[in-house]
């Protein structure tokens, strides 16, 4: 993938990825060592962590569409060598955070998948992106257990 095309974001935002959608990938274990390559990058590249937890999802049974967002991922991430976390000298006067949620995000569970990020001064310090152990019933309902995680 030297020469491929470079994607501006790394998920398509209007597809959900699901479990049957498409024929199987010819070669898993690709698809396993890429998916695990990017799961140690997301270390330092949380703007890729959610969709990387994404295709993770299916490794145990891949499809050509998880194949797709996976190389779809790569093309985003040679676009954006040098993106990552920065640690900028400031004082730390304000500790900031922020979280959100979907509701019934998945296409096969409808479980929500809530995320957060913590902030001591200009640096981040903690952030999590998960899909919810219970299904809500409400946005307002995916937003508190967002809250309790």
């Amino acid at each position: 993938m030297v020469n491929c095309k470079i994607m501006p974001t790394p998920v398509d935002s209007k597809s959900k990825l699901s479990a049957n959608e498409s024929a199987p990938v010819s070669d898993p274990t690709l698809y396993r060592s890429l998916a695990g390559a990017l799961q140690y990058l997301t270390f330092t590249r949380p703007d890729i962590a959610y969709v990387v937890q994404q295709v993770c999802l299916f490794m145990h049974d891949p499809r050509e569409s998880h194949f797709a967002t996976l190389k779809r991922i790569i093309r985003y991430v040679k676009g954006t060598l040098d993106f990552g976390l920065h640690l900028y000298p400031s004082a730390p006067n304000k500790l900031l955070s922020y979280t959100d949620a979907d509701w019934a995000g998945c296409p096969d569970t409808r479980h929500s998948t809530s995320g957060y990020c913590v902030f001591l001064g200009d640096n981040i310090i903690s952030w999590s992106a998960k899909r919810q152990a219970t299904l809500s019933r409400s946005s307002a309902e995916a937003g508190y257990r967002n809250n309790l995680i």
